[in-house]
C-alpha cells in the first residue's frame, strides 16, 4: 500500500470521528443535558425521569452517533424507542395504566367538590393557548404548547403526538420540566394568592370511603370519559383500569406489575426517548425556546388558576376550603399536593392538608385530560 493511499484510509477514518464533525453548539446541548442529570442527581428532582432525560440530550449530541436516525433502511436504537413507544403514543398509555395501579381516588370520592378547583386549575391552559396563538404558532401547535401547565408529561405527548408531532421534544422536555419544579415555582405563588389567615383554614377530616365506591368510580369515570371526550379514552381508560385493577384486589399481581415493574421499563424507554429528540440542530431555534419559556408561565397561570377557583368556592360554602389546596389543581401527583402539605404546615403544624390536596391534585390529571381531548376534537 502506498503512502497516498494510507493517507486516504487514515483521511477517511478522520472524516467518521465525532471530533472532525463537532460543531460548538453541541456543547450547549451537553450542558442542557448535564443540568438535568444534576437536577436528578443532586437535588433529586423527578430523578426516575430527569437523568433518562438529561441522559438522552446528552448522549444524542454527539457528532455521527448512531441513535435516532436509520442505517440501510433499519431504524436506530432509541428512534425505535421513539417511533413505537411516543409515536405509536404506547409509552404514555402504559404510564398511566400504572398511575392508576398506584392511585387512590378516596379524597376525590369524599370531597366531590375538589373536581371544580381541578377543572380552573386548566386556566392557564387556555390562556397560553390564546397568546400562542397571537406569537404566531399554528392553532395545533398552540394546543400542544397550552397543555403544559396541567404539568402532565404523558398528557403533553399523547396531545403533541396528535396535533404537532413537530414540537414533541420540547414540550415534553418543558413539561416534566416543570413537573419537577413544582417546590420551587409553586410556593411563592401561594404566598402570593392567599392571606396569613387562609394559609390557617382546617378543613374537616374526610369522610371514609367504601370499597364498593372505589370500585364504582373508575367504571362510571371512564364511561362518563367516554360520552364526553372518547378521544382521550387511550389514556384515561388505562387509568382507571390500573385503578380497578388495584381496587377489586382480585389481581394484585397484575397491580403490582403495572405500578412496579412496567412502570420502570416504560419510565426508562420515555425518558430516554424524549432526551433523544433533543439534538441541537431541534432546540437551539427560537420556537423551542419560546415553548420552554411560555412552560413556565402557563404552570404559573394554572396554578393562579387553582387557588383563584377555592377562593371563588369560599364565597358559596359553608365549610370553608384552604386555597393552598387549589395549587394542587395541576396534575402532577402527588408533588403539588406535598408541597400543599409543606406549605400548610409553615403557618400551622397541626394542620395536616395532604388528603385534602390529593383530590384537586387527580381531578387535575382528570381536567387535563378533558383539555387535551376537547383540543383533539376541534383541531385534530
Amino acid at each position: 500500500m502506498s503512502a497516498n493511499e494510507i493517507l486516504d484510509m487514515l483521511r477517511g477514518i478522520l472524516h467518521t470521528t465525532g471530533i472532525f464533525n463537532f460543531e460548538w453548539k453541541l456543547i450547549i446541548m451537553w450542558a442542557v443535558g448535564a443540568l438535568f442529570m444534576y437536577l436528578a442527581i443532586a437535588k433529586k428532582y423527578e430523578p426516575l425521569l430527569l437523568l433518562p432525560i438529561g441522559f438522552g440530550i446528552f448522549i444524542v449530541n454527539f457528532p455521527l452517533v448512531p441513535l435516532m436516525g436509520y442505517a440501510e433502511g433499519h431504524a436506530q436504537l432509541l428512534r425505535v424507542f421513539y417511533h413505537y413507544g411516543l409515536e405509536w403514543e404506547i409509552i404514555p398509555c402504559v404510564i398511566f395504566l400504572g398511575l392508576g395501579a398506584m392511585t387512590d381516588f378516596g379524597p376525590l370520592i369524599a370531597n366531590p367538590k375538589t373536581l371544580l378547583v381541578g377543572a380552573g386549575a386548566q386556566l392557564g391552559v387556555f390562556i397560553t393557548f390564546t397568546g400562542t396563538v397571537l406569537a404566531g404558532f399554528t392553532l395545533k401547535e398552540a394546543a400542544s404548547v397550552g397543555i403544559i401547565g396541567g404539568a402532565d408529561g404523558p398528557t403533553t405527548i399523547y396531545l403533541t403526538q396528535h396535533l404537532a408531532p413537530q414540537l414533541l421534544g420540547p414540550n415534553a422536555l418543558a413539561a416534566y420540566s416543570y413537573m419537577a419544579m413544582v417546590p420551587l415555582i409553586q410556593p411563592a405563588i401561594m404566598r402570593l394568592m392567599t392571606s396569613p389567615e387562609e394559609r390557617k383554614i382546617r378543613m374537616k377530616q374526610l369522610r371514609s370511603v367504601s370499597r364498593e365506591e372505589k370500585i364504582l368510580f373508575p367504571l362510571v369515570t371512564v364511561g362518563i370519559i367516554a360520552l364526553l371526550v372518547p378521544s382521550v379514552i387511550p389514556l384515561m381508560g388505562m387509568f382507571m383500569l390500573g385503578n380497578l385493577m388495584k381496587e377489586c384486589g382480585v389481581v394484585e399481581r397484575l397491580a403490582d406489575t403495572a405500578r412496579e415493574s412496567l412502570m420502570n421499563i416504560v419510565t426508562i424507554f420515555l425518558g430516554i426517548s424524549v432526551g433523544a429528540t433533543m439534538h441541537a440542530d431541534n432546540f437551539l431555534s427560537w420556537k423551542p425556546l419560546f415553548i420552554f419559556g411560555l412552560g413556565l408561565i402557563d404552570f404559573g397561570v394554572c396554578t393562579v388558576g387553582g387557588i383563584l377557583t377555592v377562593k371563588i368556592m369560599n364565597l358559596f360554602i359553608k365549610d370553608k376550603i384552604n386555597p393552598l389546596i387549589g395549587s394542587a389543581g395541576v396534575s402532577a401527583v402527588p408533588m403539588a399536593a406535598r408541597v400543599s402539605q409543606v406549605q400548610g404546615q409553615r403557618y400551622d403544624k397541626t394542620n395536616h392538608l395532604l388528603m385534602h390536596a390529593m383530590g384537586p391534585n387527580l381531578a387535575g390529571v382528570i381536567g387535563s385530560a378533558a383539555a387535551a381531548g376537547m383540543f383533539i376534537a376541534m383541531f385534530d
